[in-house]
């Protein structure tokens, strides 16, 4: 298990100890550009002034010590200062708590960010290139925000016991991965296609056949036994968490096309190549225990008990299963 954190840096002394400069030295403000992990054995800019070493030294000595050398065994590549790991520049999350990346970026030595697939309130998923496996993977990154990061290491907990117990390979998706990078809790999965929802938003709203639905309720009523089977309930089933193992489609005539759709292409409507789903965001399972009353589920997919507030359990999980069974049967033009 791979487990990678930034250390945390200390404050440099803003007060060196004034003394002549030289035309060759370099003065705090280029030092300070420098940025790196403080360790108890490094040596500040100021306590390098105060031992006597000049400008060069001391870029020399801050690079030795960046790298692990003696600053006497410091070549000319120190100046390069290549990140350790080819890991990119530190930089701060946005104003949400976001992890600010760069397309091509390192994710730790082992991941390559190849693209954004997808960003919620939980935080974004990245389309990753897995140098190890030599294979493509779908990483979560999760807000670094305390609350975020809890339910992460709750949601890890669930997949490492689905993932224990699921001899068979339900319509679970399995967690391949996980690490702390930069106070973001990462969760490495296989790459899969688009959720229902993304698939009916891009086919204008339009139902599924019958048939189709009938294939994905069943994986999806196995997979709602299975986690119910472990004493485990969902609370969160819908559209957007349920995800197209294949983002392969097929166009087909649209007989029941409207008049209010008149865009070029609407007599044609996109169909999955292959049914197959996966059940997806495990951060607010949780065991059935007695007198649940708080409010799960989202609004749309949310149970009568659990509204009334009389208390819920496994029957929350089929009434969200049946309601999105309805929503893909159902013709919706809302574009």
């Amino acid at each position: 298990m791979e487990c990678i954190a930034e250390m945390p840096r200390a404050p440099l002394d803003s007060r060196p100890r004034k003394r002549q400069r030289l035309g060759w030295d370099v003065g705090p403000a280029e030092m300070y550009q420098v940025t790196r992990p403080r360790l108890g054995w490094d040596v500040g800019p100021a306590e390098m002034y105060q031992l006597g070493l000049c400008g060069q030294e001391v870029v020399n000595a801050i690079s030795a010590a960046a790298l692990g050398l003696s600053s006497g065994c410091v070549s000319s590549q120190v100046n390069q200062e290549q990140p350790r790991d080819g890991s990119p520049p530190l930089r701060e999350d946005d104003k949400d708590g976001h992890y600010v990346f760069a397309v091509g970026d390192n994710l730790t030595s082992r991941y390559k960010i190849i693209a954004k697939m997808g960003e919620g309130t939980f935080g974004q998923v990245l389309e990753c290139w897995d140098k190890e496996r030599k294979e493509m993977v779908a990483i979560k990154i999760i807000r670094g925000i305390k609350k975020y990061r809890d339910a992460a290491m709750i949601e890890i907990g669930m997949l490492e016991q689905l993932g224990k117990y699921d001899e068979s390979r339900s319509s679970c998706v399995q967690i391949r991965n996980w690490f702390d990078y930069r106070n973001h809790i990462c969760i490495v999965f296989e790459r899969l296609g688009p959720s229902l929802y993304d698939f009916l938003k891009k086919n204008n709203y339009r139902s599924f056949p019958i048939a189709l639905v009938r294939e994905i309720a069943k994986q999806l009523l196995e997979c709602i036994a299975f986690m119910h089977e472990l004493r485990l309930i969902h609370t969160d089933l819908k559209p957007e968490n349920i995800l197209l193992v294949s983002p392969e489609y097929i166009k087909v005539p649209d007989y029941k096309v409207s008049s209010r759709s008149p865009k070029e292409g609407s007599y044609y409507k996109r169909l999955p190549k292959s049914s197959a789903i996966k059940v997806i965001d495990f951060g607010s399972t949780t065991y059935d225990q007695q007198d649940q009353s708080y409010v799960v589920s989202t609004r749309h997919y949310r149970a009568p008990e659990v509204i009334l507030g009389l208390g819920w359990s496994y029957p929350c999980d089929i009434w969200s299963v049946g309601c999105i069974l309805v929503e893909l049967c159902t013709v919706c033009y809302w574009a």
